[in-house]
């Protein structure tokens, strides 16, 4: 490192940044993804291990804070186990979020459990170049029946990585049962967004049960009912969900169906705010509405108009809910603060002629660990507001 430039690393980060780096004594070109490295201070001092990404601009993510060892399988294992600890802790079934990159000591790494099936996300060729190691340590922890290995993240995208959607151990099934909050789904998860499912709302979506018994609910971006068919489960008396996709639709009546729900469950396709405007045009009304869109800002210089896109959906959000009523309000962008989020709900209610009370907030549940020096991976916000 150069001298001055491991101030952050001493205090707990784990990203180096390609200008940090003393490029006399070691030159980027050198270097291959997933080479691993001894992270040294200016003085020689050890700051850790890391695996190298040299044409990224973090450059190197360190694995091993204050300590010199190969990322190995015995690595693997003892991260595993100790992400598994923490969720065999928090949750009564083997649905959930297994590794949550650095948060879990292995950067550019996703695993999602799905019973005794495993969907693991490699973002960066550093950490893929470790594949066999890991593959060994989730079979020798874990016995699955099957891994896949889904390819197709927007950052392996960005990085011109390859894309391909592999079995890589066992047999796995296109669609995956799992449970949460004790409703039952199916997760397509060698077709659906991400590894087939977003358990990080789970929280959250367990504290609609008060609030949804006997009412009528819009869950908007449904995707495949992860709001709205536990909704339906919590008692609304019906569920109305909307999404752009007809296989994420589809995937919504099959929910209901295993819960038996399909009497309480309908669904709509279109783009959401045009849908939604249509719907006020036709003087439809919910007692509770849900918001749960993509990430509108990518990237930080898209924070003005992403934060424009919130409001705009929270005011048409807003217009078609009932006096009286819930809107849940979520983002999943890294760069929206929960400050802005809230600024962009009560710009809305200006403009809906309303006025909005904040009842409850959540965010990412114990499966998504905060790292409390990496403010990055703190993302997820969710916002219940009654309308007055």
């Amino acid at each position: 490192m150069r001298k001055g430039a491991d101030r952050r690393l001493r205090g707990g980060h784990l990203w180096i940044y390609s200008n940090e780096i003393d490029s006399q004594q070691s030159p980027l070109g050198q270097f291959q993804p997933g080479d691993p490295v001894s992270v040294r201070a200016a003085d020689g001092k050890i700051l850790g291990s890391a695996y190298m990404e040299p044409q990224s601009l973090i450059c190197a993510r360190i694995y091993a804070p204050g300590q010199q060892r190969p990322l190995d399988e015995s690595l693997f294992r003892e991260r595993l186990e100790g992400a598994l600890g923490i969720r065999e802790r928090a949750f009564n079934e083997p649905c959930y979020r297994l590794v949550y990159g650095d948060s879990d000591g292995l950067p550019g790494l996703v695993i999602d459990r799905f019973g005794s099936y495993l969907v693991v996300q490699f973002n960066n060729a550093g950490m893929e170049r470790y594949r066999a190691d890991l593959l060994a340590a989730l079979v020798a922890t874990l016995q699955p029946e099957g891994i896949l290995l889904r390819g197709d993240s927007r950052s392996r995208r960005q990085q011109g990585l390859s894309e391909d959607i592999v079995v890589a151990y066992g047999a796995v099934p296109e669609q995956l049962p799992l449970q949460e909050n004790g409703v039952q789904f199916l997760a397509p998860v060698h077709s659906g967004q991400k590894t087939g499912w977003f358990y990080d709302h789970r929280m959250s979506r367990a504290r609609l049960a008060p609030w949804v018994r006997g009412k009528s609910v819009l869950d908007v971006y449904s995707y495949i009912g992860g709001w709205g068919i536990q909704a339906a489960a919590f008692g609304a008396s019906r569920v109305c969900c909307l999404d752009s996709s007809a296989d994420a639709l589809a995937g919504v009546m099959v929910n209901a169906g295993l819960n038996k729900l399909e009497d309480r469950v309908t669904t709509r396709r279109g783009s959401a705010p045009e849908t939604m405007a249509d719907m006020h045009r036709e003087g439809q009304q919910f007692d509770v509405v849900i918001l749960d869109p993509p990430a509108f800002i990518q990237r930080k210089k898209d924070l003005k108009k992403g934060i424009a896109a919130y409001r705009r959906i929270n005011e048409l959000g807003l217009r078609l809910l009932s006096p009286d009523g819930l809107l849940v309000a979520g983002s999943c962008s890294m760069h929206l603060s929960r400050a802005d989020l809230m600024s962009a709900m009560q710009q809305a209610a200006v403009r809906a002629n309303c006025q909005i009370r904040v009842v409850e907030q959540g965010a990412q549940g114990p499966d998504h660990p905060i790292h409390p020096a990496i403010p990055e991976t703190e993302y997820l916000k969710a916002i219940f507001a009654v309308k007055l």
